[in-house]
């Protein structure tokens, strides 16, 4: 049985154990505990909405179309634009244990080229960051 496996199981039973009991009991780096956290929560949301809310792509000539179903898409918990490059922003956030100032910073800079303005979520971040500047500086 995989470590995926097995950490899987133990939280099936132990749904609010932490990410670090868990690094510690299987072995593993926190970072891989928060990718198969985000993971099963990507199930369980895939699992959970209705078919109605599946992502589509349609694919092949006007004469031949194919469909191919990518999954299903929650803009309220999981929107595509949080998860660009594998992880959830809300994941990495924690796993790094960073506070709300710096945390904006990080999700204002992930989302700026995939969402619409980069140019208005550069200057949030910005705020954020200057923010958290002047509070080192009291």
């Amino acid at each position: 049985m995989s470590n995926a496996q097995k950490i899987r199981r133990y939280l099936t039973t132990n749904p609010n154990a932490s990410a670090r009991e868990l690094a510690t009991k299987f072995g593993v780096s926190l970072a891989y505990v928060y990718t198969l956290r985000s993971l099963m929560k990507k199930d369980a949301v895939n699992t959970a909405l209705p078919e109605t809310d599946w992502k589509v792509l349609h694919v092949g000539t006007t004469d031949t179309p194919n469909t191919v179903i990518l999954g299903k898409t929650d803009m309220v918990n999981h929107p595509d634009h949080y998860k660009t490059g594998g992880i959830e922003t809300i994941d990495f956030i924690e796993a790094k244990e960073l506070n709300y100032r710096l945390g904006n910073v990080v999700k204002y800079v992930t989302r700026a080229d995939h969402k619409g303005d980069r140019l208005e979520d550069l200057k949030k971040a910005q705020w954020y960051l200057e923010r958290e500047i002047a509070q080192c500086l009291k």
